[in-house]
């Protein structure tokens, strides 16, 4: 297996690991989010009302829940923020 799908399988395990804490496991929660991003990226979500804002901005369709698809947007986020910090 090449290194991108290795990267792609690993990202869909992720997202499957922390939605499969609830009873959906199609679906991250905000719970799962909060969860998810303390374990895997520490210190990048403060307080309640900081990750409510972030939970809200991944919910494109304000269904109450992050979907794969939204966690796809979220993924592409963050390599975005990666690629500016190590470009400087």
């Amino acid at each position: 297996m090449g290194e991108m799908i290795g990267a792609m399988a690993l990202l869909m395990k992720n997202f499957k690991k922390y939605a499969g804490q609830d009873a959906d496991k199609e679906t991250i929660s905000k719970k799962e989010l909060s969860d998810m991003l303390h374990a895997e990226i520490p210190g990048m979500v403060g307080d309640k009302k900081e990750l409510d804002a972030f939970f809200t901005s991944l919910d494109g369709d304000e269904d109450g829940k992050v979907s794969f698809d939204e966690y796809i947007v979220l993924v592409g986020s963050l390599m975005m923020i990666l690629k500016e910090m190590l470009d400087q």
